[in-house]
């Protein structure tokens, strides 16, 4: 069992968890509308930290999002008495665009260990850059790693800033509204976009220091891409309904008090989540959404509002969903409009679906701590083997140790290989640069193994995940370029969408058609101990029994470093 010992949001609202329920519980929202702010011409209604905010939470020698994460956390670490300095602590920081504008000078893994020396954490830490799950699969994360025994305690914040970056990406999509959000309702124009940080504290049996009952535990949670498209839902909900039917899998669906869902007031997401709830048999179960209070917080968004709904419950009750008065999608699905009382109910479900197909899902229950397991209870040590290889470089390319020949260096040599041993799928030359590595890397890997072994596994079986340092800067100058002229504004959606990492394990999950897990992170440096720790976590998920897994890297065109390969358990 993994429990939350401590939390934190720090947001428009108020810095304290308290804080911030107690605004939500009167129905405050600072979600307004802003007109040329950071130049963007068009309108948007967002919620965002006031100057004087900003000032209270600076600390010298950190950027804004890095001071912004250190308060939150800071405050976490203060309700507990427990030392977290040693190395059975790790750090996880869920993020889409960590310090956006200064990527270059940031980059994601080097901000969170600076966050992590800063707040007295010594072990590396780990990015989550999963795009809106982000926030759900860093508590996952932080569930599997203290499951297997290596911690005793994780450290999860998420968090974002907002900016021109952003605005104008979403902008440019059509998914913003110039109005306050409304989920779900029939009159919904689109999301507005927040600014928060929000941590939680998480021990396993063996980190509780005394016999405590009425926590709250992470009883289960999954990640399921939908391998339909890298920025739209899938129709019939089909990742979002598979991640419900797994956590629910040994649940009564009459236990449940609510479930918490994206709910961002956009046309697809709200209409493809009641579909997935009304699939999964969830008809009658209350569903509520916070956008309208916070507005999207991207990276925040799961840890934040995990951490209301457990503050919600505590009090039987649910928060209702602002903005909402008219159901406007055809799932049949019962919207709690006004904040309600539950009585007797212990259990919620939290849902997030994103941008590369990805859904994910965490069952969460208030109980008791059922004590200390034995060490061969708690670890579980697994023996996996590669079953083939490639390696990708600007002047080398080998698949299970055989080489390729080809011509031309770099992004030329990549189209060549594409020409020659791939060549049957176009949307290729759409992709930007860390698309393409993943995708001819996966192919010439995939093409491989088809040609060694009779592959026979149902498409949830597999998982891929990949790592790298430099997150999507490549994408991220290319798209900062489009918004830079003022008089020449031209934001690209089809550049915006590449700005997160995660697109590639979409890409790679609608080429083959896997609906199972698709992860991202992003760590300080190349660390194979860190990634073989993860990559043995994604086995905890019952449904993973092979995993598309490696380094990804793209400093530009000219400068990468692949090497994936295919992980089995022997």
């Amino acid at each position: 069992m993994v429990y939350k010992i401590a939390d934190n949001i720090t947001s428009p609202l108020g810095d304290t968890t308290e804080a911030n329920y107690q605004a939500v519980l009167s129905g405050q929202s600072v979600i307004r509308t802003y007109t040329d702010h950071w130049d963007v011409p068009e309108p948007f209604a967002a919620s965002l930290f006031t100057v004087e905010q900003e000032k209270d939470m600076a600390i010298e020698g950190l950027t804004r999002f890095e001071a912004m994460v250190v308060k939150s956390v800071r405050k976490a670490m203060q309700q507990k008495s427990v030392d977290l300095t040693g190395s059975r602590v790790v750090f996880i920081l869920s993020t889409t665009k960590a310090n956006v504008g200064s990527f270059s000078e940031n980059l994601p893994g080097e901000s969170a260990r600076r966050i992590a020396r800063k707040v007295g954490i010594q072990t590396e830490p780990i990015v989550v850059c999963n795009a809106c799950i982000s926030g759900l699969s860093a508590l996952i994360l932080g569930k599997r790693l203290l499951e297997t025994g290596r911690y005793d305690y994780a450290v999860v914040c998420g968090a974002d800033c907002q900016s021109k970056f952003i605005i104008s990406g979403f902008q440019s999509l059509k998914a913003l509204s110039a109005q306050p959000c409304r989920p779900f309702d029939m009159e919904r124009l689109g999301l507005n976009l927040g600014e928060a940080a929000a941590t939680m504290i998480l021990t396993n049996d063996k980190g509780l220091k005394t016999k405590e009952e009425n926590l709250w535990a992470l009883r289960a949670g999954v990640i399921r891409n939908d391998a339909y498209h890298i920025s739209s839902p899938s129709r019939n909900g089909d990742g979002c309904y598979n991640a419900l039917k797994t956590v629910l899998r040994d649940v009564d669906t009459r236990e449940l008090a609510f479930v918490n869902a994206h709910g961002t007031a956009t046309m697809f997401n709200d209409q493809m989540e009641s579909v997935a709830l009304e699939r999964a048999g969830l008809t009658e179960v209350p569903v509520n959404a916070l956008k309208g209070y916070y507005g999207h917080t991207m990276g925040a968004a799961g840890v934040l509002e995990t951490i209301l709904c457990m503050r919600g419950l505590e009090n039987q009750q649910i928060i209702g969903t602002r903005g909402f008065e008219e159901l406007g999608v055809s799932g049949n699905i019962q919207v709690a409009a006004e904040n309600r009382h539950l009585p007797d109910k212990t259990r919620f479900v939290k849902i997030l679906s994103g941008f590369g197909g990805c859904n994910a899902a965490l069952l969460v229950e208030k109980t008791k701590a059922e004590g200390e397991r034995t060490k061969a209870e708690r670890q579980k040590i697994l023996s996996l083997h590669t079953t083939h290889r490639v390696k990708l470089t600007p002047h080398e390319v080998v698949v299970d140790g055989k080489n390729l020949s080809f011509t031309g260096e770099g992004k030329e040599m990549l189209t060549d290989i594409y020409k020659q041993y791939i060549g049957d799928y176009p949307k290729f030359y759409k992709m930007d640069m860390l698309g393409r590595l993943g995708f001819v890397a996966s192919e010439l890997l995939l093409k491989a193994e088809h040609e060694n072994l009779n592959v026979n596994f149902n498409s949830e079986n597999r998982a891929v995940v990949l790592f790298n340092r430099s997150s999507s800067v490549n994408a991220d100058k290319r798209y900062e370029e489009s918004i830079q002229d003022k008089d020449n504004y031209f934001p690209s959606p089809s550049l915006f969408v590449y700005t997160l990492p995660n697109i590639v394990t979409g890409e790679i999950a609608i080429r083959n058609h896997y609906m199972g897990e698709t992860s991202f992170y992003v760590l300080p440096k190349r660390d194979q101990a860190r990634m073989n720790e993860i990559i043995e976590t994604a086995f905890l998920d019952p449904a993973t029994t092979s995993i598309l897994t490696g380094w990804l890297d793209d400093e530009d065109e000219e400068h990468f470093e692949v090497e994936l390969e295919i992980r089995e358990i022997k």
